[in-house]
């Protein structure tokens, strides 16, 4: 396995709140009996799954939480960094290395999934904000969207990233530690038919997506996504290497404005200074997004949810079909996400209280390809 360097340290995170799994493969009744209403899975009730009754669809399931939980980050993180006005910062640099991350983990899930049969939801699959994460687990975490602030860097961002053993936390139940190390024991003890068919492959920088051919593949997968996020089994005692710290540990430094270093035997926030940085003061998006918007923001609203509509069928239809036209597509509508956003946090709310900004809303206007409801 390659190194996983310093932005591949003590990185973790928890699920939380369930999200409806729609999969064009039939569910065995061990895997529906652990589903509320048949088919609509949380990570819990799928670790109660005994041992060895998880099966194929078992792993389906699982690997499509995985992806929401991925896609689910997206939006929260994009925000505080196109809220930044300085994108050469230590602090916009680190959050754009996480985005990075946290697109390869959902390219490697995606691929993942579709290796043993299954099709990736991705339009309709992206929670409301604000609101809790797709998973069920950590239910008391609510993920909001607004520019960065160091309450949002404690609430929202280290609220996801939060890993099993914080240095000195105490590990829970039902961790994403835990769910990805039951996904890959069902690996090892199903060994499926891995089928490269729809599978893709990307440079995301820093990372190579490759098409998963083998059980190595798949561990390397899992493991890689563990280590570099969700349910290391790292130490703080682990070295750092490469550029960055993990996830938690990174929104610790622009937190604490100070690098994470080893003292007297123990990690502490107390290395050279990380400046906070001077940022565009987004306003949190209420339940429902913004009331009442004028005519200029409406506009923008519409443009900027229209593209990010169009970029989520585009990864879908991608997967369903294993065509990288529509990959590409929706890397470049990616792209064109940040221009309305920042347009948008560049007016002020008519309550003074910040600015506009995006609300990553479907747009109802725009119809799924042929990805849709696989």
């Amino acid at each position: 396995m390659p190194s996983l360097g310093r932005r591949g340290f003590l990185k973790s995170a928890t699920l939380a709140a369930a999200g409806p799994v729609v999969l064009g493969t039939p569910v065995h009744a061990a895997t529906r009996q652990a589903l509320p209403n048949g088919g609509t899975g949380s990570v819990a009730r799928l670790l109660e799954v005994p041992h060895g009754r998880r099966d194929d669809s078992w792993i389906r399931h699982a690997l499509q939480i995985a992806v929401e939980l991925e896609l689910a980050t997206i939006p929260p993180y994009l925000c505080a960094w196109w809220s930044v006005k300085e994108r050469t910062s230590e602090p916009a640099t680190l959050i754009r290395s996480i985005i990075d991350d946290e697109m390869y983990h959902m390219g490697l899930a995606c691929n993942l999934l579709v290796a043993v049969g299954g099709t990736p939801r991705i339009a309709d699959a992206l929670p409301s904000y604000p609101g809790p994460l797709p998973g069920g687990v950590r239910g008391e975490l609510t993920v909001y969207l607004s520019g960065l602030t160091k309450q949002y860097v404690r609430e929202v961002l280290m609220g996801i990233e939060t890993p099993e053993t914080p240095l000195t936390r105490e590990a829970g139940p039902a961790t994403i530690g835990a769910f990805y190390a039951a996904l890959l024991d069902a690996f090892h003890d199903v060994r499926p038919d891995l089928s490269t068919e729809r599978q893709l492959g990307r440079q995301i920088r820093p990372n190579t997506l490759t098409p998963v051919t083998n059980l190595d593949d798949v561990e390397q997968s899992i493991e890689t996504i563990r280590e570099q996020g969700e349910g290391t089994s790292a130490s703080p005692d682990a070295p750092f290497a490469q550029d960055a710290p993990a996830h938690y540990y990174a929104f610790g430094e622009i937190y604490h404005e100070r690098r994470l270093r080893q003292a007297d035997g123990s990690w502490e926030f107390s290395g050279e200074p990380i400046p906070f940085p001077d940022a565009r003061p987004m306003g949190t998006v209420p339940a429902g997004g913004w009331p009442s918007p004028s005519t200029e923001v409406q506009r923008l609203l519409q443009q900027f949810d229209e593209t990010f509509t169009n970029m989520l069928h585009g990864l879908q239809d991608a997967w369903a079909t294993g065509d990288d036209g529509p990959l590409d597509a929706a890397v470049d509508a990616m792209r064109a996400l940040e221009e309305p956003a920042v347009q948008l946090m560049e007016i002020p709310l008519p309550d003074g209280t910040g600015t506009y900004g995006p609300q990553f809303r479907p747009w109802p206007g725009t119809t799924a390809g042929p990805g849709a409801g696989s």
